[in-house]
């Protein structure tokens, strides 16, 4: 069983508190992905977990153990780090075995462990190779393999992607969540690109400033995100926000301080009265009648969708459009939000009220 359960841990540098009573409970066999801007604590988290920082206070377990105490070596993990962390004088092979020789394992079931990892990995071409002979993406699979072949409880990845180019970035995460659904081990992900965490988590830890703002399913975090943080982080394009307040009469809408009308689907019952944001995601501003005019100032076609900058009522706005047609900047297209979509934040707590 290798359940991973972080209790009420604290990190402190000196008088500043860097992690501030992070709880969280990764089940086994989940891919778990902790995501947030810059100095918010993910890496430093996932460091206490692998035992390369000392934890302040609290307790992390793996499995039925408590591993507070325990050296990195001895706490049954593998991790995967940003910079590959190859041996450049050892080939491959040698790269991947070199873990298992210090343990002691024997020769032939070293040999197995590589044999099954290469396989897993497509390495058997390349076990003779030195990491200088390898492109990104080879290197990035070796080291994916030298975590393998220790056959850990918990596998730990410290943004390992972050070095590839956009194209092998988008391959490198399909294989290693296939890989994941293959080996089905225990995973901690962290990275501060939110695509790689909706894409390729079970389950996302969203972080700020060494809190957890929320945990849950990619999609769940997507349409019911908890506060405006969330709301602005998880989503590419970010949800468009205008401040306001709803109307106290006639139908349910949002009057923006700039002077946008909005229609709701409902008011949450706290709502009248208090200073809100209205936030709604790009694909959700439609062009049609019913909603407001806005100005475009910037066409971004991308394939599938068009990505459109407009100006309404002196508020910048963002649409993704997916019908097929000709948008000139300085157009005014008729939009509207759709109703059902639409999140309203307490300005001050930031809280979702609906």
């Amino acid at each position: 069983m290798s359940r991973l359960i972080i209790s009420n841990v604290h990190k402190n540098f000196g008088p500043v508190e860097v992690i501030r009573g992070v709880d969280i409970t990764i089940e086994d066999g989940e891919f778990a992905v902790l995501v947030g801007p810059s100095g918010c604590g993910k890496s430093t988290l996932l460091r206490m977990i692998a035992g390369l920082e000392s934890i302040s206070s609290g307790d992390i377990r793996i499995g039925e153990r408590r591993v507070n105490d325990l050296a990195p070596k001895d706490r049954d993990i593998a991790m995967v780090f940003q910079s590959y962390a190859l041996y450049p004088h050892m080939n491959v092979r040698a790269n991947m075995a070199f873990s298992l020789k210090l343990k002691g394992v024997a020769r032939r079931e070293i040999e197995q462990r590589i044999k099954r990892a290469a396989d897993v990995l497509g390495l058997e071409p390349l076990l003779a190779r030195y990491p200088r002979e390898l492109s990104g993406g080879q290197r990035q699979r070796v080291a994916m393999g030298r975590a393998i072949v220790r056959d850990p409880q918990v596998f730990l990845f410290d943004e390992p992607l972050s070095n590839l180019d956009a194209k092998l970035r988008v391959a490198m995460r399909a294989e290693i969540k296939m890989l994941h659904q293959r080996l089905r081990t225990t995973t901690v992900y962290v990275t501060h690109d939110q695509i790689e965490a909706m894409t390729m988590a079970d389950r996302i830890v969203v972080m700020r400033d060494g809190v957890v703002e929320q945990m849950g399913g990619p999609l769940e975090l997507y349409d019911r995100p908890a506060n405006l943080f969330v709301a602005s982080f998880i989503g590419s394009p970010s949800m468009n926000f205008v401040a306001g307040r709803v109307a106290t009469d006639g139908e349910p809408r949002f009057l923006s301080d700039s002077g946008l009308s909005i229609p709701l689907a409902r008011l949450p019952a706290a709502a009248p009265g208090r200073k809100l944001v209205c936030g709604f995601r790009p694909e959700d501003l439609r062009l049609g009648e019913g909603g407001f005019g806005a100005e475009v100032m910037v066409v971004e076609p991308t394939g599938p969708e068009m990505h459109v900058v407009v100006r309404a009522a002196g508020q910048e706005l963002t649409c993704v459009l997916r019908e097929r047609r000709n948008i000139v900047v300085g157009e005014n297209l008729p939009l509207r939000p759709v109703p059902e979509s639409i999140h309203l934040f307490d300005a001050e707590t930031g809280g979702n009220l609906l």
